[in-house]
């Protein structure tokens, strides 16, 4: 791992600053610029592989993250911690806990691939945070939305991005709308090739997680990949967990059949999911446990009221 090593003292007091793995920028590890940001800051982060987490605490609010080039393959933050050994919170890659953050043009990634853990990508716990332009990548779990315990909602808008697993890699209680997006599930090589999302959404809350615009492909065996199933974490009764996907293109290997699945003994049945306007080989063909939105209703299911809470935010894009 890099050293913290800081190249100038006062980068604190500057509202952009750079970092690079080759000292020609204010810090050599993203960690150190985010503990010498404060709000408004700008950290742009020069081309190379960056090892280890970056923890945005809440206290660091309205911060940027964003890639020099532009390229968000050229700036990779990347770790390969298990929850089983980290827990969820130190497994995460990238642990963004603030509000008001937007992170761009680079790619966060958890490399532990194994079956029997969890290992986050991206944990974000944050209100109003938005991704535009990252790859996420990860195997179980790759990408948590999560408001805490209770009704507490947070939200996240992801554009134009890329995110990829294989279980439950899309996942939590948070009001996340993935917009504009590729969503690549890997093969396990299995007739069960996973799980896209996992809502854990509060019964009180009418929003969860919508996909929207966005392509769901794979290389798996045709009708192999879930689109989701009902996660109650924790056994909680009122996680009533709230999927859309709309206006997507989804390829074969999504189930017909079996699309949306049983969790820990709760029945799908029990959680709000549903599509609406989809095309590709993998949307329904007519079968009956794929509910569909009406037209009518779909019009209260927009990006901007998923996000919009009680203070109006909107950062959609056309």
């Amino acid at each position: 791992m890099l050293a913290v090593t800081a190249v100038s003292t006062d980068a604190s007091a500057a509202s952009t600053i750079t970092v690079a793995a080759d000292g020609s920028g204010n810090y050599t590890t993203i960690q150190a610029a985010v503990a010498a940001a404060s709000t408004g800051t700008v950290i742009t982060i020069k081309a190379g592989t960056y090892q280890g987490q970056v923890n945005i605490p809440s206290n660091k609010s309205g911060i940027t993250l964003q890639g020099a080039t532009g390229t968000s393959g050229d700036i990779v933050i990347t770790g390969n911690k298990p929850q089983s050994t980290a827990g969820t919170q130190g497994s995460a890659t990238v642990l963004n806990l603030a509000k008001d953050t937007t992170i761009k043009g680079l790619t966060i990634q958890n490399t532990y691939a194994a079956h029997d853990s969890q290992a986050l990508a991206l944990y974000a716990g944050g209100d109003r945070q938005v991704y535009r332009n990252v790859q996420l990548k990860g195997y179980q779990d790759t990408f948590l939305s999560w408001g805490g315990t209770g009704s507490a909602q947070v939200r996240q808008y992801v554009y134009k991005s890329y995110i990829e697993g294989a279980v439950d890699f899309i996942y939590g209680n948070g009001a996340l709308v993935i917009d504009s997006t590729t969503i690549r599930s890997l093969d396990r090589g299995s007739s069960n090739n996973g799980y896209i999302t996992a809502a854990a959404t509060n019964a009180s809350n009418k929003f969860g997680i919508l996909i929207t615009r966005s392509t769901l492909l794979s290389s798996a065996a045709a009708q192999t990949v879930a689109l989701g199933r009902c996660w109650h974490a924790g056994g909680a009764a009122d996680a009533i967990g709230q999927v859309l996907v709309r206006d997507s293109n989804l390829g074969a290997h999504i189930r017909q059949a079996g699309a949306w699945q049983d969790m820990s003994g709760f029945s799908w049945k029990t959680c709000r999911f549903s599509e609406y306007n989809n095309t590709g080989s993998g949307a329904t063909n007519g079968t009956s446990d794929r509910p569909q939105m009406s037209a009518s209703t779909a019009s209260g299911y927009t990006s901007q009221k998923y996000l919009a809470g009680a203070d109006g935010w909107n950062p959609v894009q056309p």
